[in-house]
């Protein structure tokens, strides 16, 4: 439905006008289930899982890289959850309409040492254009440089511009 034949039905408020315009603000704003075949939800669990390649690519803002780090490392009560990272993992090794030939069970744990192996090199990658001192940072404290970004994800390119206007680069 256009915008004016929604306002001309009578419907003149400011989320009237946004439900016309928007599709997707009708479709969250609707009570109705929405039904996922299975197939969707394999796919939706790989396109999940997918998301962990981006660990690897020095490209990939380090924001986004903590939030998967999270993700794949939460807390071991969380792995039953849906869409956890171990779930993820369970659903697309066992289900014949994975994107993945079936291979049967996976070792979460496997995978998360695999991941673990690697990470310092991919956030070295990541951080590497940088500035040395938060290259330093990074390395000596991602907990804490990962929780400033959950808040702010623009928060270290923040910093580095407001230590460069101030050349106080901490080295």
């Amino acid at each position: 439905m256009n915008q004016s034949a929604h306002i001309e039905g009578g419907t003149h408020s400011a989320a009237g006008r946004r439900a016309a315009i928007d599709p997707w603000h009708q479709l969250l704003d609707d009570d109705t289930p929405v039904e996922f075949s299975e197939e969707d939800v394999v796919h939706l669990h790989w396109w999940l899982l997918q998301k962990v390649k981006l660990l690897s690519n020095p490209g990939t803002p380090l924001a986004e890289k903590f939030e998967i780090i999270r993700w794949v490392f939460t807390d071991p009560e969380r792995d039953t959850k849906p869409f956890s990272f171990v779930n993820c993992l369970r659903v697309v090794s066992g289900s014949p309409l994975s994107e993945l030939p079936f291979i049967g069970s996976l070792d979460p744990q496997e995978v998360r040492d695999w991941l673990r192996v690697r990470l310092h090199r991919w956030l070295e990658a990541t951080i590497s254009s940088y500035p040395k001192w938060v290259q330093e940072a990074v390395m000596a404290n991602p907990n804490w440089v990962a929780e400033c970004l959950a808040k702010n994800p623009q928060w270290l390119n923040e910093e580095v511009k407001r230590h460069s206007e101030r050349n106080d680069l901490f080295s």
